[in-house]
């Protein structure tokens, strides 16, 4: 079974979870979608996140769509998302993922966390109710959890579990954030972990430079984002900022609350990774003229990458 470490690296897009209009998991898309992000560069893939709309699913829900994505995405490793209110939904669906082919998890801490020793236990807690076997990918995302991990927290988490390999970076601002993380490594106080990033990849062209690892997130075109990691790999730095620059004003359009998601479902339909739009109720959406604002900047984003004319 192949199980994620502290090596990974590369493009782990965040996937959206497809439904059909009427709420229902809509099986094929989710092949076409796992399909999509293949054929993007994806070097992993992330399941039931945040962007997965994970707390509108039930476990029967969650681990099909696990089954599913991890058979057809068999030669990359699958995280999945298991962060839950309680510790027992939260085993079952750990334990129910990797009996069904998933590499790790990923946790992220609940909102009420407030003070450094908070934090350090419940991750503590977490990692004993699923299992010290099971890698795990710890979710740092103050600006929706509302949770504030320093450095110091993060390395005390890694340092004391050895299933911990990945850090999900979605800090903002977090470039000074990823400085300290290697720093730790580099002067031995911390193991090293892997750092991917978020945050729809709105900084991914200097968080690279800082020293990520590679990009998780669930910007519409994940194809751009394995290029940007790929260049900034290969110390082309003109070239990784010329193509992230193209992008920004449909990245920016994505960031806006409560409209992102839909936003991205609706480029991901129109590139035909998914067959509907459509989020599972309770869902946003947005309205026929911003439909025609994203078409707009697709269009105008098409004059420099051509995967945008769609």
């Amino acid at each position: 079974m192949m199980r994620l470490d502290s090596s990974a690296a590369g493009l782990f897009p965040i996937a959206v979870t497809p439904f059909t209009p009427d709420g229902k998991v809509c099986s094929a898309s989710v092949d076409s979608m796992t399909d999509f992000y293949l054929s993007c560069g994806a070097t992993g893939l992330t399941i039931l996140g945040i962007m997965g709309e994970a707390p509108k699913l039930d476990l029967q829900d969650s681990l099909a769509i696990t089954k599913q994505v991890c058979a057809r995405a068999a030669k990359i490793p699958v995280i999945v998302g298991v962060s839950s209110p309680g510790f027992a939904a939260m085993a079952s669906l750990a334990r129910g993922a990797m009996e069904r082919g998933a590499a790790g998890v990923m946790i992220a801490p609940p909102s009420n966390l407030r003070t450094d020793d908070q934090i350090v236990n419940y991750y503590a807690q977490a990692i004993e109710a699923i299992g010290d076997d099971i890698p795990v990918v710890v979710q740092d995302y103050p600006l929706t959890l509302t949770v504030v991990m320093t450095p110091k927290v993060l390395r005390t988490i890694f340092q004391n579990h050895a299933s911990c390999v990945m850090l999900k970076h979605e800090d903002w601002p977090g470039l000074e954030k990823i400085s300290a993380m290697r720093g730790f490594t580099a002067d031995g106080s911390m193991k090293p972990i892997s750092i991917l990033t978020g945050n729809g990849g709105l900084f991914l062209d200097f968080e690279m430079e800082r020293g990520a690892d590679g990009a998780m997130t669930g910007y519409a075109f994940p194809d751009m984002l394995a290029d940007v990691v790929r260049l900034s790999k290969a110390g082309e730095r003109e070239a990784a900022h010329d193509l992230f620059d193209a992008h920004l004003p449909l990245i920016r359009y994505e960031q806006q609350q409560g409209a992102g998601l839909a936003v991205r479902k609706y480029v991901l339909m129109k590139r035909g990774a998914i067959r509907s739009d459509a989020q599972r109720k309770p869902a946003s959406s947005i309205t026929a003229k911003a439909k025609a604002e994203v078409d707009y900047l697709l269009a105008r984003l098409a004059r420099k990458d051509r995967r945008a004319a769609v």
